[in-house]
């Protein structure tokens, strides 16, 4: 039964590393999650980075927009002491060093566009660019709350997994997801009821939960039939199922 549940660390190993680093993903692998999800947003000259927020000044010790940094001056900026003192150095990974890395295991991928906000243009096709170069298309979910990107990434690639971001219930979202050309569901979990479960099951459309930390929420994930979990300790969330 355990199995049948993908566990996706969320922002890799979040709970217990700095999120979104490279050594956040390498703690979600070492825990022995399924994949890692992680966030994807610009800087001013146009390079992919691997960053939750829009600003930067909750996860680093710079003040500002990611958009208004150039990458060279991005990745000095310090993303692990604010988490804790013994992170401290650790710096905001591109993409391109994280899928480098995502190549030497065999861990599954969940990019969120950071697109709510901040239009960044061409993102879609640079992310879709390096996991071609890489050759990680067949094990990636491209994902957003800005259902327009995740549209425009269906349009320019068919045969890319995604899935539109959700935070509380949709009338018949499996007709909706039709619209946008998406494939699967990533949904907060207190918003997942047996009726959506059911209508997803029998079209076969994936459904992911986020983010489940609690035992007990994990297990009602299994039962209900979810996909996948994302949560922000992999290491535990294994154990309790």
């Amino acid at each position: 039964m355990a199995s049948s549940l993908t566990i996706f660390g969320h922002r890799g190993s979040s709970g217990t590393h700095p999120e979104n680093t490279l050594i956040s993903f390498q703690a979600a692998n070492k825990a022995g999650a399924n994949g890692i999800e992680l966030d994807v947003q610009l800087t001013k000259d146009g390079v992919p980075v691997v960053i939750h927020d829009e600003r930067v000044d909750r996860t680093t010790n710079g003040v500002g927009w990611v958009k208004d940094y150039l990458y060279h001056e991005l990745i000095r900026l310090d993303a692990g002491h604010s988490f804790s003192s013994r992170f401290q150095g650790t710096s905001i990974p591109s993409l391109k060093e994280v899928l480098e890395w995502i190549t030497s295991t065999s861990l599954a991928l969940n990019i969120e566009l950071k697109t709510g906000y901040v239009s960044y243009d061409g993102i879609e096709d640079k992310v879709l660019s390096l996991l071609n170069h890489y050759q990680l298309k067949d094990r990636c979910i491209i994902s957003s709350f800005n259902h327009y990107s995740v549209k425009n990434v269906t349009q320019k690639d068919s045969h890319i997994e995604t899935a539109i971001l959700l935070m509380e219930k949709l009338v018949e979202p499996w007709n909706y997801l039709k619209s946008v050309g998406a494939h699967g569901l990533h949904i907060e979990w207190q918003a997942i009821d047996e009726y959506l479960m059911a209508h997803t099951q029998k079209r076969g459309i994936p459904v992911r939960a986020f983010t489940l930390n609690e035992r007990k929420e994990i297990l009602k994930a299994q039962k209900l039939g979810c996909d996948a979990i994302f949560t922000d300790f992999p290491a535990s969330s294994i154990q309790s199922l």
